[in-house]
Formats: C-alpha cells, structure tokens, sequence
C-alpha cells in the first residue's frame, strides 16, 4: 500500500506547494481532472481531507499541512541524492579500488596517476598490493592488474605496459661455490626463493619456455616471499635465485650485484594489462583513471 501511494503523493505535495490544481497539473504534465482524481482517490485510502478546495484556491488542511511539512523534505532529500549520484556519471568523482602487483604499483599507476589526480579533488583511488589474483567483482574492486595472458576473456582488458622478459638472477656470492644451473631439472637442486600466492594458497611455479617447449617448475628454498622487491631483496642478499621481471633488476645485473641464468628459458609473458567487468558500468572516474593508466609506446 505504501509503494502504491508515492506517486499520489507527489501529485498531493505538488498541488499544495502549488496552492493550485492548474499550476500543478501544468508542472506535473497531466490533466488537471486526473490530479484532482489522484489525490481524491488518496485522500480516501487515508481516510483525511488533505486539501480545502473553493472556486478560487486550494490551501492544504491540517492533516495536509503536516503531511507536507513531514514528506515533503523527505522526497526533496531523495531527489537531490539522485541528482548527485547522476552527478558522478558527469564527473571524476568517487573511489577507484584497484587490485595489483607492488612492481606495477610503483612503476606503473601511481607515476601516470600522480599527474592527473591533481586535476580532479573529488577522485580518490586506492590501490591494494595483492598477488593472490583477485576476483574483483566478489572482492568488490573497480580494477585489476595483471599479465594480459591471465585477463578473463570475459573481461575489458586494457594494455598498460610493454611485453615483459623475465629473468633468473642471483648473486655472484651465490654461485662461487654452486654450479650453475642450466636447465630447469638443475633448478630442483638450488635453493630459490619462491612466492607465494595467498588466494590460491600455493607456491608460485616457474613459467618457462624455450622455443616451443614449455615448462611449470615446482622450485623450492628457504625463502618465501608474497612480493617481488622482497625476492630481489633476498636474492641480492645471496639467499639463492629468484625469478622477476628483467625491468626491475636491469640496474642490480648491470652493476655487477646481480647475475642472470638460464636466459634461453626465460620467456616473454603479454604486457601488464588493467581489467574490468564492463564499460556500460564506468564512471568518469573510470574513464579518467583507465585513460591516464593506458600504455601508449
């Protein structure tokens, strides 16, 4: 019964503030005999008189009075909050939750992001370091980050870095008393430093590749890590070999504190790539932040 009476009483809070059935059926864009029709028939259901009537004015009676001093701030409360949730689709506003790697985090978002959140006070955006491979509709997250190859087809991928060369490094100290290893069965001997994957509760495996041939390496050492700056870390420590992205270890390998193995096995995965369910759910703070996050070589 009360979801029945909402639209009569928005004709009712129309006529009243109107102090006309005229005015109100003009502003309303029905006739003015089914307005007087609608609020008669509300009127009933209530069992009170909202509205005096003469032949020159309409004044709103004492139930009426206090209905529309009571209702009428209530509809104009949902009105403006429905005004302001529009507002959202016409402008960077709100919460952008993304879900990512600590390596793209910091080389990746927050250099492009820095440069235009200024621009837009109302955009915020949080970023959650998660190497578990999220599912971001049932985490709730607006994007995710990962290789392109591990985006769901049912998913808007978007590219936002080049193609990555991974690589096996250690520290020299490591190896002065180890052969090095040169194929993955050799792998099976050497203490490397693994990374675990809290979502899927297991050890990352080593992906590698070598023309056609590909291989998934169960490693094992003593360090485990749930980061790639902490198996960097461990690795230039010489805690054993580590397998990352060629980006972030380029400097270490090039002044001689990290060394590289095994690189006709090291493959090249698809680019990082940010992933979101639809595009009829974006926002602008949407189509700002996947903008200014797209690679453009």
């Amino acid at each position: 019964m009360v979801r029945e009476n909402i639209n009569d009483l928005l004709a009712f809070l129309a006529v009243a503030r109107e102090r006309s059935f005229t005015r109100a059926a003009a502003k309303l864009g029905v006739s003015q005999s089914a307005l007087s029709h609608t609020v008669r028939a509300l009127e009933s259901r209530m069992g009170l008189r909202l509205l005096t009537r003469t032949t020159r004015s309409v004044a709103p009676t004492e139930a009426g009075e206090r209905l529309l001093q009571t209702v009428g701030p209530r509809f104009e409360e949902i009105e403006a909050e429905l005004t302001a949730m529009g507002e959202l689709r016409d402008k960077p506003a709100g919460t952008i939750r993304i879900t990512t790697t600590d390596y793209a985090a910091d080389r990746v978002l927050w250099p492009r992001l820095s440069k235009v959140l200024p621009n837009y006070p109302e955009l915020k955006v949080e970023m959650i370091v998660d190497y578990g491979l999220s599912d971001i509709v049932a985490d709730r997250y607006d994007i995710g980050v990962r290789f392109g190859d591990q985006v769901a087809k049912d998913m808007i991928a978007v590219r936002i870095a080049p193609d990555a060369k991974m690589a096996i490094v250690c520290a020299p100290s490591y190896l002065a008393q180890r052969p090095v290893p040169k194929i993955p069965q050799d792998l099976l001997s050497h203490n490397c430093i693994t990374l675990r994957l809290p979502t899927r509760g297991v050890l990352y495996a080593w992906e590698l590749k070598k023309g056609e041939r590909e291989l998934q390496v169960r490693v094992d050492g003593q360090v485990t890590c749930n980061g790639a700056y902490q198996m960097i870390n461990a690795a230039l420590d010489g805690a054993g070999l580590a397998f990352v992205m060629e980006e972030m270890i380029q400097q270490h390998v090039a002044e001689g504190r990290l060394m590289s193995v095994m690189e006709d096995w090291c493959p090249t995965f698809p680019g990082l790539h940010i992933f979101y369910p639809s595009r009829r759910e974006s926002t602008r703070a949407m189509v700002v932040v996947v903008d200014a996050l797209r690679y453009r070589p």
